[in-house]
Order: structure tokens, then C-alpha cells, then sequence
């Protein structure tokens, strides 16, 4: 497989974890650049992670998996998004923020965010890829697409104020609902 289509393949994948990342950079409009870094880089290596673990491990459970993995990813986005939610109808001087820099929030986002990129490594298993290089791509992709989207959230989070996590929750569960929707109709 050629680099144009890993890039390609890359972007698709980063799409999920671009959106997280803009909710994150919403919620925490103060995020400071090394809890940012922080946060992609925990993206970027479970995306890439487990692009490598589904190359390696995946022919032992691809019909296993394919049978849950949508609802794991629906469940844990959607649960995330409901507290967001229920945090963000809160009065203002009760309320505390979903904080992503917590690492089980953060490992919990991640992989909900990071399933699919355990198929692709699995198909990767199928075809001629040099599963090493591909893991590096995506891993990068994830993290740069990962530090925009926060710094654009961060931004928007000033504009929009207190209906932010609000907006963060329904941005999970769109996310868990689309992983869904891709596995069900596919």
C-alpha cells in the first residue's frame, strides 16, 4: 500500500478524535499547551496503537470484536456526552466541567475514539502494509489534526461560553451514534 492512501486512510481515522479534540478545547478554554499535548498524545497512540494491535491480534478476534465493538464505542462516548450534558443544565455555580486531562476520562475517550482504527488494522493484516510506517502515520496524523482542534475549540469556547459542554456532549454521542450507525448499516 502506497503512502498517499496511508495519509488518506490517516485522515479518515483522525476525524473522530478531531471532534473530541474541539469539544475538549471548548470545554477547557484554558487548557494549558502541555496538558494539550498531553491529550493528543494519548489519542495519537492508542489511534496508532491499535492500528498495530489490530494488524497483530486481530485475526485472532476480528468476529468477536465486529460483534461488540460498535456498542463499546456507543456506550462510552454516550456516557461521556450524558454527563457532559447533565453537568452543562447545571446552575453555573455548581457546576464543574468533564475534566479530559484526567487520565480514565481521557484513556476512556480514547479508546472509545480509537476502535476503528483496530478494524483498519486488521484489513492492514490482509493486505501488503508495512504495519510499522502505517502505525506512525496514523499516530501523527491523529496527533496534529488533535492540537488544531483543541486550539480552534479554544477559541470557540470563549465565544460560546456555559452552553459549551453542552454542545461537547452532543458531540460524543453524534461520534458514538455515527461508529454505530458505520457498523450496523455497513
Amino acid at each position: 500500500m502506497d503512502y498517499f492512501t496511508i495519509f488518506a486512510i490517516a485522515a479518515g481515522l483522525c476525524f473522530d478524535t478531531f471532534a473530541v479534540s474541539l469539544s475538549m478545547g471548548m470545554v477547557r478554554s484554558r487548557i494549558l499547551f502541555r496538558q494539550a499535548i498531553r491529550v493528543a498524545m494519548v489519542l495519537a497512540i492508542f489511534q496508532g496503537g491499535l492500528t498495530v494491535a489490530g494488524f497483530f491480534l486481530g485475526s485472532f478476534f476480528s468476529e468477536a470484536l465486529k460483534a461488540v465493538d460498535h456498542w463499546v464505542a456507543l456506550g462510552l462516548l454516550s456516557a461521556l456526552g450524558i454527563k457532559m450534558i447533565i453537568e452543562g443544565l447545571k446552575k453555573e455555580e455548581k457546576k464543574e466541567a468533564l475534566d479530559y486531562t484526567k487520565w480514565i476520562v481521557l484513556f476512556t475517550i480514547a479508546l472509545g475514539t480509537s476502535i476503528d482504527a483496530f478494524a483498519v488494522g486488521i484489513s492492514f493484516a490482509l493486505l501488503d502494509v508495512e504495519i510499522w510506517i502505517a502505525g506512525l502515520i496514523i499516530g501523527t496524523v491523529t496527533f496534529l489534526a488533535s492540537m488544531t482542534a483543541i486550539r480552534i475549540g479554544k477559541s470557540a469556547g470563549e465565544k460560546l461560553g456555559q452552553k459549551v459542554e453542552i454542545i461537547g456532549g452532543l458531540i460524543l454521542i453524534a461520534i458514538g451514534i455515527k461508529i454505530f450507525l458505520e457498523h450496523i448499516l455497513a
